[in-house]
């Protein structure tokens, strides 16, 4: 069976890292201001006895292309 994996993404500076390490027990650094997380992090977290993987991703302001 396929481990589940579930990527935190939105905008910069709304939370994300906060929920991570709440999630997976991480001292990832945290800021007010954006562009604190600049590189994908991962980490796991038990659910109803199931393993999750969770992704950090930096913030983005748009999830259009630029073309």
């Amino acid at each position: 069976m396929l481990k589940p994996i579930i990527a935190l993404i939105g905008n910069p500076n709304c939370g994300k890292t906060t929920l991570f390490n709440a999630l997976t027990g991480a001292n990832q650094r945290t800021g007010n201001w954006p562009g604190v997380t600049v590189d994908r992090k991962e980490g796991q977290f038990q659910h109803q006895g199931k393993e999750i993987t969770l992704v950090d991703l930096p913030g983005v302001y748009s999830l259009d292309d630029i073309g």
